[in-house]
């Protein structure tokens, strides 16, 4: 089968680590992938799939949407009729241009998949406002025009369907990760950082990820000398939330760290993985710190209170973040016991459910069902059926 996948290479985000993964384990099960892509001029990383790649011409582009140029359709269009491929599958960027994909697939008879990422809030709550708000109301009129319509979870498939998208076309097939390099293993980083526990965040510093709860408690803690928090990655807060936690507090920030084998590391050596977020889709970075063995506590947003669920970590309001923290962090620092129980069963709950492997089956089903489909669809116009 020979698939066009079109998403993000850059800059690092959930998005980005999604279409690198997906589009590596569908190369391992031999299939055929061409890659486009709204970058131009990046050095090649050795994790990267080695795979045919397009670069769609665009104006500007951010960890959370990208505008493409004017001639992104026409480059995009001419390289589909060059590539020629069984299937397409784009891994939407908030881009204009996923609104005319389903037009350029309909006229070259190309079946068309996509999945939807766009983070949103809590059980019953309303959709935080701004970009998630705008993202949900403009996309759901527009998915129903995509053969399926891949998200990560059920509440994120009850909400759609409340939007207005068609039951029929929406597939839900969680996040995976690897657990065989995500795994439990020696570490030396809590030598290296001095550190008797150690407490990890990583992802995003904005304000939807609510990193700012998280150091506030964390110092209204008192957490000590032996212990020590880490914040993996880059934002538009970091400047200034660094310039007031920092090292004086045990807070360490490492910014963004692209080695994977580095971010691997760090997690088999962390005790802790927080993910206070107001907003999320399916949280990787959780998904990972779970593979590893880590006990994980994350708010009740997105999917990531359903990853955690009947014990497999602590799931935590996102109304009360700082106040539940100020508790529940010196209680994970006094009781190792606790954290090495709920490490293990985080690890246990990804083998069960979110292996990047049973991801990987799930989606060669859905293509297969969808290219039935679409050739019994094909068929009836032929042959007026």
């Amino acid at each position: 089968m020979r698939i066009a996948w079109i998403g993000k290479k850059s800059p690092f985000c959930g998005n980005v680590t999604y279409g690198r993964e997906i589009t590596n384990s569908l190369l391992d099960r031999g299939y055929e992938v061409s890659f486009l892509h709204f970058a131009q001029e990046e050095a090649q990383r050795d994790d990267w799939p080695n795979c045919p790649e397009v670069p769609l011409p665009c104006i500007y582009k951010s960890q959370v949407y990208t505008i493409p140029s004017f001639k992104a359709t026409k480059v995009l269009t001419q390289s589909l009729q060059q590539i020629k491929p069984d299937i397409v599958h784009a891994s939407l960027t908030l881009s204009p241009l996923d609104f005319v994909l389903p037009e350029i697939c309909e006229e070259l008879n190309l079946p068309l998949v996509s999945t939807f990422h766009t983070a949103f809030a809590a059980k019953g709550a309303k959709i935080v406002s701004g970009t998630q708000l705008l993202a949900y109301q403009v996309y759901a009129p527009f998915l129903g025009n995509y053969d399926r319509v891949i998200i990560f979870s059920q509440l994120q498939r009850d909400l759609l369907v409340r939007l207005g998208v068609p039951q029929e076309k929406i597939a839900v097939i969680p996040n995976g990760v690897d657990p065989n390099k995500y795994s439990p293993g020696p570490s030396n980083v809590k030598a290296e950082f001095g550190a008797e526990r150690l407490f990890v965040y990583q992802g995003r510093i904005s304000p939807e990820k609510n990193v700012e709860a998280l150091l506030r408690a964390w110092k209204q803690a008192d957490m000590g000398s032996q212990s020590k928090l880490l914040i993996v990655g880059n934002g538009p807060l970091k400047p200034s939330l660094e310039s007031y936690f920092n090292e004086e507090h045990g807070v360490i920030w490492l910014g963004f760290i692209a080695e994977e084998t580095r971010r691997i590391e760090i997690l088999r050596g962390a005790d802790v993985f927080i993910l206070p977020s107001l907003v999320e889709g399916l949280s990787l970075s959780l998904l990972e710190g779970m593979s590893c063995g880590v006990a994980c506590l994350a708010t009740d947003v997105g999917a990531d209170g359903e990853v955690l669920e009947k014990g497999a970590g602590v799931v935590i309001n996102p109304k009360q973040v700082r106040a539940q923290l100020r508790t529940l962090l010196p209680l994970f620092q006094d009781h190792p016991e606790i954290t090495t129980l709920l490490g293990q069963k985080s690890r246990q709950r990804i083998l069960e459910r979110y292996t990047l492997d049973d991801n990987i089956t799930r989606l060669e089903k859905l293509y297969e069902e969808v290219l039935s489909n679409t050739h019994v669809q094909m068929s009836r116009r032929t042959y007026g059926w």
